[in-house]
């Protein structure tokens, strides 16, 4: 392969704006194309970034024959689809999260990367978030002895995408702030406690806000419906069941009268020795005169803070990424038991 990784960017909203602007910082490399389906703000991108060439149909940009890797931001309905479609071009793919519409569609994106033998990473941001990778360290070295439960959150109050774009239709999305922001708490959550094996899942969701033309914020461009449906859920709470014994709480909402201990997100995990509580990054543990917090300063990430960086990196050093294929696949499966669990009342089992 050459030096540089010759990456597509597959959606110019405003994540994909984001990942051109890695792209165009990356020293290993080089942002050769984009396909946006609205034709002007493709061309706009074109000509802001310099991107030679610029496609409203995606297939065109994959029938690039010096094209490495596609990078997909584009909504949720179209992400296995697309992903599939740019493994079967030989292209490695960097998805934006949810990996899927439901763990079925995930599973044929796995199968598609197995069989062309290429790399599928998802975007999960706060692994690669500096305090992340402190807590990391921390919690490997064993300063909170045995981590035997942990609560992750995010709450906005009027943080509704755009009512009426994707974002807030079923159809297109596959669910509302629980795949959109629970996931990345919840993933990163596993990550640290390096398990994802999960034996049940209680859940609940609510939309309370958003059905009411409430609580809607200025994020979410894509135009789909002018009568503005709101049919996904806008708060939720699930607990985990963990094979190992260990216990996980997530809860996350777009929209509510939450308070959060002045931070939107964030993460705490309980250990037998001390605690852990994330952003900011603090530890809270025993002393002489009692109980005491520490605020503890990040120090440098072993990982590049980039997503982006760290895909191309992978590929280029045939490495295996932060966040591999497998572990995206038990969160997708995560995010399945939460709705069924919701839509059924019952708690759900999961077994494999």
């Amino acid at each position: 392969m050459a030096d540089k990784l010759r990456c597509g960017v597959i959606g110019i909203g405003a994540v994909g704006l984001e990942h051109l602007h890695s792209l165009i910082a990356c020293p290993r490399a080089a942002a050769v194309a984009i396909a946006e389906n609205h034709p002007q703000r493709g061309r706009d991108a074109s000509e802001r970034f310099k991107i030679p060439r610029s496609y409203v149909d995606f297939r065109e940009l994959l029938e690039q024959p010096d094209l490495d890797a596609a990078i997909i931001s584009t909504p949720n309905h179209l992400h296995a689809s697309m992903a599939i479609e740019a493994l079967n071009a030989r292209k490695h793919v960097l998805l934006e999260t949810p990996l899927a519409m439901n763990l079925k569609e995930a599973l044929k994106i796995a199968e598609a990367a197995k069989k062309m033998k290429r790399t599928v990473m998802v975007a999960q941001t706060y692994r690669f978030h500096r305090q992340t990778q402190l807590a990391k360290m921390l919690i490997e070295r064993g300063d909170l002895g045995e981590v035997y439960h942990a609560r992750c959150f995010w709450f906005r109050r009027n943080g509704i995408p755009r009512i009426g774009s994707w974002f807030t239709q079923k159809k297109f999305s596959g669910g509302g702030c629980t795949s959109d922001m629970g996931l990345h708490l919840l993933d990163t959550c596993l990550h640290l406690l390096k398990d994802f094996e999960v034996s049940s899942v209680m859940g609940q969701t609510h939309g309370k806000f958003g059905a009411r033309g409430l609580g809607e914020c200025d994020w979410g461009k894509s135009e789909v419906d002018p009568k503005r449906p709101f049919d996904v859920d806008d708060f939720s709470v699930a607990m985990l069941r963990m094979r190992s014994g260990k216990t996980v709480l997530m809860e996350a909402g777009w929209a509510g009268f939450a308070s959060t201990d002045g931070r939107e997100y964030g993460m705490d995990l309980l250990g037998t020795t001390a605690g852990l509580s994330l952003y900011p990054a603090r530890l809270l543990r025993n002393c002489p005169d009692g109980l005491e917090t520490v605020q503890l300063q990040s120090a440098k990430s072993p990982y590049s803070e980039d997503r982006v960086h760290h895909f191309v990196s992978c590929v280029l050093d045939g490495k295996k990424p932060i966040v591999p294929l497998e572990e995206s696949l038990k969160v997708q499966e995560i995010l399945d038991a939460i709705y069924l669990s919701s839509a059924s009342g019952k708690e759900v089992r999961i077994k494999s």
